[in-house]
């Protein structure tokens, strides 16, 4: 399987191309909203998740790298589930900083934290800085807004979970930065908790994005059925294959799991037929490429080792 399918090469040349062009994208981002911080909490915690963002470009651009790395005498099976791996990267380091982010937002509400935003001078005219906040915040919004629209058919397309978290992190952005200029207008109409407010409601979000893809990304590296992108249900296309695999061998445990973006399926007590039907045949109309193996346990060899 370390030989991408033909049906997705193009696909995934797009994907990768849009990965690079979100860490330059995203590193603008963070280097403004780095100036235009200030004292704000929201914009803190805005920065800091503009920070998470690059986090899924990078791993997606290592793990499609190892993916097409061959088999060695270490990793047999090659390098396909470092997109797993990847995966829960992403997840775990989300959930740590919503974590982190919502504990520093509360705390700010519960001592009653009073931020200041004063004036600043730029190019010889002195204004409210907040006015300098709002437009990071604005930049921040657009970048990631356009670059999640592009990466969603692309993710789907690929069937990567990586990619598909990355484009929701990002077309999600939007939230952060209305929540964020909500804060900075709050404040400046003279409501001290709307900044830290703001700030706790974007880590719920993060928070959020991150315990959903914990569960499917520790479903998928314990062999679990597999689970669909947007969420941690079962696959449609699994339920369906599965379904396909029962009608054609009644009677038969029929075993999925995920190995990356592919399916893999164990037809247990049951003879292997003369001849094996055809991926498209078996896929109907789901795309062939996601069926990377399909194995038959014959009866009697289901138990595993042969008891003396």
């Amino acid at each position: 399987m370390n030989e991408l399918p033909q049906d997705i090469q193009p696909a995934m040349a797009k994907a990768r191309k849009l990965e690079w062009w979100t860490l330059l994208g995203m590193g603008s981002v963070v280097v403004v909203m780095y100036f235009a911080m200030g004292s704000s909490q929201a914009m803190k915690t805005a920065f800091l998740e503009d920070m998470l963002g690059l986090v899924p470009a990078a791993t997606f651009l290592i793990s499609a790298s190892l993916e097409r790395r061959k088999p060695t005498e270490f990793y047999p099976h090659g390098f396909v589930r470092v997109n797993s791996l990847a995966f829960l990267t992403s997840a775990v380091v989300l959930c740590a900083m919503g974590l982190w982010l919502l504990y520093d937002g509360l705390t700010g509400l519960m001592k009653q934290e009073h931020p200041t935003i004063g004036p600043v001078t730029l190019f010889g005219q002195t204004f409210w800085m907040g006015w300098l906040m709002i437009a990071a915040l604005a930049y921040s919004v657009v970048i990631p807004v356009v670059l999640g629209r592009l990466k969603t058919p692309v993710a789907k397309q690929l069937r990567d979970k990586v990619l598909h978290t990355d484009a929701d992190m990002q077309k999600a952005d939007w939230h952060t930065g209305v929540a964020g200029i909500a804060g900075i207008v709050g404040v400046g109409l003279g409501f001290w908790w709307a900044d830290s407010a703001a700030a706790a409601a974007i880590s719920v979000s993060i928070l959020y994005d991150g315990i959903k893809n914990v569960r499917t990304a520790g479903a998928e590296l314990l062999d679990g059925a597999p689970r669909a992108l947007a969420s941690a249900k079962l696959s449609p296309e699994a339920e369906r294959l599965c379904r396909r695999l029962a009608e054609r061998w009644p009677g038969a445990d029929i075993r999925l799991r995920e190995s990356g973006r592919y399916i893999l399926a164990d037809v247990r007590g049951v003879h292997p037929p003369p001849q094996l039907p055809s991926l498209d045949e078996l896929m109907a109309d789901d795309p062939a490429w996601r069926l990377a193996q399909l194995s038959f346990t014959p009866p009697g060899c289901a138990r595993g080792l042969v008891e003396d």
